[in-house]
């Protein structure tokens, strides 16, 4: 990877949005500026708070995914596994390390938000914010991880359990950084021995883009015969915090996982919880909830199907895994003309500078200063997919990016997939009869097949699904719902935009 240069944007937003070359920078930059700062990884929730309002007083963002080797995930010699601040949601749901020795947050990072939310979001981001609906929480809670905090003045390690104080609360200092995030990996199960199986369930009004109404994570440890030698139980939004199940942790104990026994320490989960009514639910409910879904997730790991929920392959529309920073892809001229207060980047192939709007979400530099209004804003929060674009290729939600992240990017937008564009018919090939802009097949499918009627939410939906046949060309209709999970249409059953994908993928 190459060296990134410090850059700093000025604008209204936000005071000063820096890229910092370095840890040691980034964390001179948090003793310095402390409750002024918030640093930047994923961004998709910090832009929201943003936007409303809810963050008052924040006037530096400290953009860390410069800085090298931050979006690893490892395993050492004591068998623990290490996430990096960078790791996001998709790195996660694919990872086969995780698959295999901590699957319960492979599930619950699968099943947050959509492919374009998890190609930005971050595992560490989703930790911060802290709230106890937050899904990767539970699992990680159940698996004894642990969070490395740095700063200036060093490091220190904190269990999860004593991160958190209160819903949206945490220890972390003004002055620290999550540098890692660390547990134990579940023990494998040779025959004649024990070993740990777990698993994650999640209940939200919704099957995609939705809060956990309730969610689970039990782990268990087995002996050779199956009976259980702990168990650990851990509840998420049934509380200000995520807790245990102490009771049914210490019934399942020494027991098979019968029927009875099940259903008794379903019972006794739910008997922990101290849920509140809100607008997505009631007490009363949200508890007998926590029962169906021990008693569920229970039963899975009984019958070794625990797995079975998420794809082998999971979705992720994008081209490649690991993404350049941004200001590290080769861009060298670019980096040495800036003056650290201007935006430069590519859009469809084609250079451009911007030295206004860099206090504003990608979304609207795009719209507003390079004209490209094909990427629409339609709920400008990352719940309907309308602002789908390629970020250094990955799809992502425009309105939850920060207008400087795209600061030595590439980017592509619907206005860029033409046969010429997207490569389909290279510059200067062009053929006798045949229009050098010519519609991409997707876009050529969804004219073929009706699959568009008032048209807003088009563009999102062509965006998803060209990443998705650069991805698979020839995907499965189920491969094909779930590229389209983060994208919404207010018009249509969906069905002739399925068709559409699929006839595309013939072409």
């Amino acid at each position: 990877m190459a060296s990134c240069a410090t850059l700093w944007f000025n604008n209204s937003m936000w005071t000063e949005y820096i890229i910092p070359a370095s840890l040691e920078e980034t964390l001179r930059i948090l003793a310095e500026k402390r409750e002024k700062a918030r640093l930047v990884a994923g961004a998709t929730d910090l832009m929201l708070e943003l936007e409303r309002g809810v963050r008052k007083g924040i006037e530096t963002l400290i953009d860390i995914t410069c800085l090298p080797d931050l979006d690893r995930i490892t395993f050492d010699e004591d068998e623990t596994i290490h996430l990096g601040p960078l790791v996001t949601h998709n790195a996660a749901a694919v990872s086969k390390l995780l698959r295999e020795r901590a699957f319960p947050l492979v599930s619950a990072a699968w099943q947050v938000g959509a492919p374009q939310i998890r190609n930005r979001a971050t595992v560490a981001g989703n930790l911060v914010t802290a709230s106890p609906a937050n899904d990767t929480i539970t699992p990680l809670m159940a698996l004894g991880a642990w969070v490395m905090l740095a700063s200036v003045k060093g490091t220190r390690r904190v269990s999860l359990e004593k991160f958190y104080t209160g819903v949206r609360k945490t220890v972390l200092q003004p002055d620290e950084m999550l540098l890692d995030i660390a547990f134990p990996a579940l023990l494998s199960t040779p025959a004649g021995s024990f070993g740990q199986r777990g698993i994650f369930m999640k209940l939200g009004l919704r099957r995609a883009q939705a809060i956990s109404l309730v969610n689970t994570a039990v782990v268990l440890t087995l002996d050779s015969s199956h009976i259980i030698k702990s168990a650990v139980i851990t509840l998420g939004a049934v509380a200000p915090t995520i807790i245990h199940a102490p009771e049914a942790e210490a019934y399942l104990a020494g027991k098979e996982l019968a029927d009875e026994v099940i259903a008794r320490a379903a019972e006794l989960a739910a008997g922990a919880s101290r849920p509140i009514d809100d607008i997505r639910g009631s007490a009363a409910y949200r508890k007998a909830m926590v029962r169906v879904l021990v008693m569920r997730g229970l039963h899975a790991l009984r019958d070794g199907q625990e797995q079975a929920q998420v794809p082998e392959a999971p979705v992720l529309l994008a081209s490649h895994f690991h993404t350049p920073a941004p200001a590290a892809v080769e861009w060298s001229h670019i980096k040495r003309q800036t003056s650290g207060k201007t935006i430069h980047t590519k859009i469809n192939g084609k250079e451009y500078t911007f030295s206004t709007g860099t206090e504003k979400s990608l979304l609207r530099l795009l719209r507003e200063e390079a004209g490209l209004t094909g990427t629409k804003e339609g709920c400008a929060e990352g719940e309907c997919g309308a602002c789908t674009v390629f970020l250094d290729g990955k799809a992502v939600m425009a309105c939850l990016v920060p207008a400087p992240r795209a600061h030595g990017a590439e980017i592509v937008t619907v206005e860029g997939l033409s046969r010429r564009s997207s490569g389909i018919l290279p510059a200067g090939e062009e053929q006798p009869g045949v229009r050098a802009e010519q519609l991409h097949p997707v876009q050529e499918a969804f004219v073929a097949d009706g699959a568009v009627q008032c048209g807003y939410c088009t563009p999102g939906f062509i965006m998803s699904a060209v990443k998705l046949l650069e991805e698979r060309p020839h995907p499965s209709r189920d491969e094909i719902t779930q590229a389209i999970s983060g994208n919404l249409c207010r018009c249509t059953g969906y069905y002739k935009i399925v068709q559409a994908i699929e006839d595309a993928s013939k072409l």
